[in-house]
């Protein structure tokens, strides 16, 4: 079962990602993203796309520029999520066949991204404008407009963003920071799908 879950894993090395790749995987987690200001990060996407690409969504995070988008694409990634809204980015994604997650904050910015053909929204940071924020700003977004609470949002408070109507979640830190063992991250993988299975009941 594929949960709407992006696995985010910002510092990751590229001799850890398959076997990282392979844990979120086998805990139920298929969307993965190593942000470019990662080490090596096209490396480890080209590694993971190869190896569990045709299980898993990956892709980049931190993505500001048309050139990024083409690089992540010419080693295998097919999901590309950024920090901002560039309609720019997210039509070159789009026109290039990849999945485009732009962050956006304001109603403004959620309805020129929709515009520019993206995927889904990402709302960041997501602490900031919390459930009520979200639930307020889903009032005029379009029906069936994806959105995903990222920054802010995790197993302790997936029921209150679902209640405010989230469709999914960007998990960083929580789930995995740099030199952290293949077994740990495998556990807090299992933890993350478990509260987000009973969360959505």
């Amino acid at each position: 079962m594929s949960r709407p879950i992006i696995a985010i894993l910002r510092g990751l090395n590229p001799t850890d990602a398959v076997a990282i790749g392979r844990a979120l995987l086998d805990a139920g987690i298929d969307k993965i993203e190593v942000p470019l200001n990662s080490p090596d990060p096209l490396v480890s996407i080209g590694i993971m796309a190869k190896e569990i690409g045709t299980k898993a969504l990956i892709g980049a995070g931190t993505v500001l520029t048309v050139e990024q988008v083409d690089a992540v694409a010419g080693v295998g990634g097919k999901l590309i999520v950024s920090p901002n809204c560039d309609p720019e980015v997210i039509s070159h994604t789009r026109h290039k066949g990849l999945e485009s997650w732009p962050g956006v904050f304001t109603p403004t910015e959620a309805f020129a991204a929709l515009k520019a053909g993206a995927t889904g929204l990402k709302l960041f940071p997501g602490a900031l404008a919390g459930p009520t924020g979200l639930a307020a700003m889903r009032a005029v977004l379009p029906k069936g407009a994806q959105v995903y609470a990222v920054g802010g949002a995790g197993p302790e408070n997936f029921d209150q963003w679902i209640k405010a109507s989230a469709d999914g979640f960007g998990i960083g830190s929580a789930l995995f920071k740099p030199g952290m063992a293949v077994s740990e991250v495998a556990d807090r993988a299992k933890q993350i799908v478990a509260a987000y299975d009973e969360a959505v009941g």
